[in-house]
C-alpha cells in the first residue's frame, strides 16, 4: 500500500494502519491502548509505525 495512504490512515485510524503495516502483533496492542487512554499519542504512535521502514 502506499505510503502516504497509510500516513493518512494512521490519522484517522491509527491502529487500522499499525495492523496492515505490521499484523497483529505488539505494535497493534500497544496502539489500541493508547487509543484508549487518549487519541493523540496513538496517531503519533501510528505515523511512527508507518513511517519507519
Amino acid at each position: 500500500m502506499n505510503k502516504l495512504l497509510l500516513i493518512i490512515l494512521a490519522i484517522l485510524l491509527p491502529p487500522l494502519a499499525v495492523f496492515i503495516k505490521k499484523g497483529a502483533g505488539k505494535d497493534l496492542v500497544i496502539n489500541i491502548l493508547l487509543c484508549i487512554i487518549i487519541w493523540i499519542p496513538a496517531i503519533i504512535h501510528g505515523v511512527w509505525v508507518v513511517a519507519s521502514d
